[in-house]
């Protein structure tokens, strides 16, 4: 008898991107605590210092089971049988889109232990394809302006800046955020 290999076609815990299951709505909070401590955005930090796991799950728990759009997607990825990636499509929430034509990649996470093995070009690809079986003519996606490392990776896989900016923040102005909007066809 042959042995599967991790990642082959028959292998249940094969790297994969697929929706979301309700079960797994402790796991993406999780994911997106850590991805979110991991890097330097204060507007994250803020939120991770307000509220707490079980409070993300619920709200994980909500967009999985009843999504405030029907073509509102919770995507995760996937190694080894667990949940190490997380993403989001919706129509374009921005003010000049043209909602029957433009989506948005909204949320694209992938847990710090699990970075630079493929998962976010995964994440990527079926957001798109996700995007375009839904009608969407384009995707966006807002970054931190000084991502320089997010920015790369979506640019080398075809996306670019449109000239859009804007700035993000606490209703309070304690935190504040700039961002780019990058785009693509689809």
């Amino acid at each position: 008898m042959a042995t599967e290999l991790p990642g082959s076609a028959g292998d249940p815990h094969a790297d994969s991107v697929r929706l979301a299951l309700p079960v797994e709505s402790r796991d993406i909070a999780a994911v997106q605590r850590r991805a979110w401590s991991d890097g330097a955005d204060p507007a994250a930090e803020a939120v991770l210092s307000s509220i707490d796991l079980d409070t993300m799950a619920e709200a994980w728990h909500g967009a999985i089971t009843r999504p405030p759009e029907a073509r509102f997607r919770v995507l995760v990825a996937v190694a080894e049988g667990r949940v190490v990636g997380l993403a989001t499509t919706l129509p374009s929430q921005d003010p000049d889109a043209d909602t029957a034509a433009d989506g948005a990649i909204d949320e694209l996470v992938v847990d710090p232990t699990a970075r630079r093995r493929g998962h976010g070009s995964r994440l990527v690809n079926a957001c798109i394809d996700t995007l375009r079986a839904d009608g969407f003519l384009r995707a966006r996606h807002w970054l931190r302006a000084d991502d320089d490392e997010l920015r790369l990776f979506l640019t080398e896989a075809g996306w670019a800046p449109d000239g859009a900016h804007r700035e993000i923040g606490a209703d309070d102005d304690s935190v504040r955020v700039k961002q780019v909007r990058l785009h693509t066809a689809i």
